[in-house]
């Protein structure tokens, strides 16, 4: 995952499919359908006041979670992952901020 980029054009992000698959332990091909068919949805959030500058984008597929912090260049700041084995995605861990 180091050295990876999210593009950003405006409001517009663009996550490279190698990433999530990467992440989700699946293929890109995978990926690319579960965007299309929505097994894989995701939530943007752009920062505010000391946030500024910086985009929380969280992506969800099955009981996993996968949450990238970048900053306006594009770069990966943080990364984390959620997996929840057997038991679903609890609802709350969709919500922003969460």
């Amino acid at each position: 995952m180091s050295g990876r980029k999210i593009s950003i054009e405006g409001e517009d992000l663009c996550v490279d499919a190698g990433t999530l698959a990467e992440a989700f332990e699946i293929t890109p091909e995978v990926v690319m359908a579960g965007l299309r068919d929505g097994a894989i949805t995701t939530l943007t959030e752009r920062g505010t006041g000391e946030d500024a500058g910086r985009w929380r984008l969280s992506f969800f597929h099955g009981n996993r979670r996968l949450r990238l912090v970048v900053d306006d260049s594009g770069a990966i700041l943080q990364r984390s992952r959620i997996d929840f084995g057997d038991a679903p995605l609890p609802p709350a861990m969709r919500r922003p901020g969460i």
